[in-house]
C-alpha cells in the first residue's frame, strides 16, 4: 500500500514542490485541506480533500475539518500492536504515515497594532496542534514536518529511521510549545494579568565561547527579527561578546533617525566611545572615531545610513570587530573585502522595531525582565533651573548629549558639542570619577560644551570641577535633596542647567 502523507500547512513555500518529489519519487498518496489543498490541486497534483477522505464536511466556519477519528485515528495507530491495526481495518481507516503541518500565523495576526480580540482568537489553530502533538506522540509509526526548512532533508533520507523520528517530534513539540506561549502571554497582556515567562527562542548557533574562552555560550534568536535577521556579508563568525557590543551600538544609534541626520556610534565594551551626527555619513564617522581613536581600535561600530565608498575612508588603517548598517553599497563591499576579518552586517531599522520590547537579565536562580528603555524624549516637560537659558547651540549640544548618555553605564557623563561626543565617562563607582574621566578625554574641547549626567548630581562639586574646564551649559535629570547647591554653583559661574525630570541608568 502507498504511503499516506497530510498536508496542510499555513507557510506553503516550497509545499507544492516537496508534495510533488513525495508523489513522483517517493509514491505517496496525498491528503489535504483548505488554501493547501488548492495549492496542489492547481499544480495538478493528485490530492484527496479531509472532507472527502472521512466523509464529514467541513463545518463551523471551517473550525472543524481535520478533528476527526478517520485523520487521528490514522495518525495514533501503531503498526505493531495488533488492537490497533485490527480497529484501523474495523474502521476502515488508511494509516497515515507522514503528517506536514504548520500553524495559523498567531504572531503575525497579533504583530498588527489594531488587531482586534476576535480576529485573534480566531487565528488561534486548533486542528493543526492536535495533528502535530498526535503524529509526534507516535513518531515511531507517523513522521512529522513543521518546517518548510525540513523538507529537503526529509525527502534525501526517506524512508527514515527511529532517531531521526525523535529528532523531527522534539521539533513538533517545540513548534507547539512557542505556539502556545504566544498565545498565553498576549492573552495575558490584553486581559493586564501577571504572564508566565515563557522563552521560546530557536537555537541560531553555538557560540565558540562566552565572555571568556572557559565558558560555554549559545545564540538563541528568532530568525525574522533583531540580530537573528542580520545578514552578514564577510568575517568570521559573531562571539558572544561581538553580539553584546552590537546590541549596546545600534541601541544607541536608534536615538537618531536617518531621516533627521546621518549618524554614526562606536562601542566598546558595550559603552559609546564615539558619537557624531552630521550632514553625510562619511563626516558623521570620521568625527564619531576622532572622538575617541584610542578607543575605537578593536571596536564596534554602527551607522543608520546606507555605507557608501566615500564613509569608508575613515576606515582605513582602523582595526574594528564589527561593522553594521542598514545596507552597504557594493562599493563599499569591494573596499571592506580588504578586511578579511572584519564582520560586516547589514541590519535594517525596521528588523530593530519587531523585535520584542523585553529586556531580560539573569540572577542567581531567576530571571529579571523589564520594558526596554525606549521612551522618547519629554522635552516638554524639561525645565531650565538656573537663572541664563540655553542658547540656540547649547540647546543642540544638550539635546544630543541626553541622547547618547542614557546608553553609558552608570554613573555615566557624557561631554558633547556641535553634534559630536568629546568625552565620555562610564561605570565608576562615583560621579565625580566618571566626570574626570569626560572631562580630560575631552580636555581643551569642553570649553563651551556641554554636559549630559544620567543621574542627578548629590553635590555641587561635578559642576564646580566642569566649570573649572570650561562647561557652559548642563543637563540632567534633577531630584537630589542638594539640587540648589548646584543650581547655585551654575548661577555663580554663569551657567546655564536642564532637568528632564527623567534618569536613564544603564547598569
Amino acid at each position: 500500500m502507498a504511503p499516506l502523507a497530510l498536508i496542510s500547512v499555513s507557510d506553503k513555500q516550497g509545499v507544492v514542490e516537496f508534495a510533488r518529489s513525495l508523489v513522483e519519487k517517493h509514491g505517496f498518496s496525498l491528503i489535504s485541506s483548505g488554501g493547501t489543498a488548492a495549492a496542489l490541486a492547481a499544480a495538478g497534483l493528485p490530492v484527496t480533500k479531509v472532507a472527502d477522505h472521512t466523509g464529514a464536511a467541513e463545518m463551523l466556519g471551517g473550525r472543524v475539518k481535520t478533528l476527526h477519528p478517520r485523520i487521528h485515528g490514522g495518525i495514533l495507530a501503531r503498526m505493531d500492536e495488533a488492537a490497533d491495526l485490527a480497529d484501523l481495518e474495523a474502521q476502515q481507516i488508511a494509516k497515515i504515515d507522514l503528517v506536514v503541518v504548520n500553524l495559523y500565523p498567531f504572531e503575525k495576526t497579533i504583530a498588527q497594532a489594531d488587531v482586534s480580540w476576535a480576529t485573534a482568537i480566531e487565528t488561534i489553530d486548533i486542528g493543526g496542534p492536535a495533528m502535530v502533538r498526535a503524529a509526534a506522540k507516535n513518531h515511531q509509526h507517523t513522521a512529522v514536518l513543521t518546517n518548510p526548512n525540513q523538507y529537503e532533508t526529509f525527502l534525501a533520507a526517506w524512508p527514515i529511521g527511529l532517531e531521526e523520528r525523535q529528532k523531527l517530534a522534539l521539533e513538533a513539540f517545540r513548534h507547539t510549545a512557542a505556539y502556545d506561549a504566544a498565545i498565553s502571554t498576549w492573552l495575558a497582556a490584553q486581559l493586564g494579568e501577571p504572564a508566565q515567562l515563557q522563552l521560546c527562542l530557536p537555537l541560531r548557533e553555538s557560540l565558540r565561547y562566552g565572555e571568556n574562552p572557559h565558558q560555554a555560550a549559545n545564540w538563541f534568536s528568532k530568525p525574522e527579527q533583531g540580530w537573528g535577521a542580520a545578514l552578514q556579508l564577510q568575517g568570521k563568525a559573531l562571539s558572544f561578546n561581538n553580539l553584546l557590543d552590537l546590541d549596546a551600538a545600534q541601541g544607541a544609534l536608534l536615538r537618531f533617525p536617518a531621516a533627521e541626520a546621518a549618524a554614526s556610534v562606536v562601542v566598546k565594551h558595550t559603552n559609546p566611545c564615539g558619537v557624531a551626527i552630521a550632514e553625510n555619513l562619511a563626516e558623521a564617522l570620521a568625527k564619531a572615531i576622532g572622538a575617541d581613536p584610542i578607543s575605537a581600535f578593536g571596536g564596534i561600530v554602527a551607522v543608520n545610513q546606507r555605507l557608501d565608498a566615500a564613509a569608508c575612508a575613515s576606515l582605513e588603517g582602523l582595526f574594528l570587530e564589527c561593522l553594521v548598517a542598514p545596507a552597504i553599497s557594493k562599493e563599499a563591499r569591494q573596499i571592506l573585502a580588504a578586511k578579511p576579518n572584519l564582520r560586516l552586517l547589514e541590519l535594517p531599522a525596521e528588523l530593530c522595531n519587531t523585535a520584542a520590547d523585553l529586556q531580560l537579565r539573569s540572577v542567581l536562580g531567576g530571571v529579571l525582565a523589564q520594558q526596554q528603555d525606549h521612551e522618547p524624549q519629554q522635552e516638554q516637560q524639561w525645565q531650565v533651573v538656573t537663572d541664563r537659558s540655553p542658547s540656540p547651540e547649547e540647546w543642540l549640544d544638550l539635546r544630543f548629549a541626553w541622547r547618547v548618555v542614557r546608553h553609558v553605564h552608570s554613573n555615566a557623563i557624557v561631554i558633547a558639542r556641535q553634534g559630536v561626543t568629546l568625552g565620555i565617562g562610564a561605570g565608576q563607582m562615583n560621579r565625580v570619577g566618571s566626570a574626570a574621566i569626560a572631562l580630560r578625554a575631552a580636555g581643551e574641547a569642553a570649553k563651551g560644551a556641554s554636559l549630559a549626567s544620567d543621574g542627578f548630581f548629590p553635590f555641587s562639586d561635578t559642576v564646580e570641577n566642569a566649570a573649572q574646564h570650561g562647561i557652559s551649559a548642563f543637563i540632567q535629570p534633577g531630584g537630589s535633596k542638594r539640587d540648589a547647591d548646584s543650581i547655585a554653583a551654575c548661577n555663580a559661574a554663569g551657567l546655564t542647567m536642564v532637568f528632564t525630570g527623567r534618569r536613564h541608568f544603564l547598569h
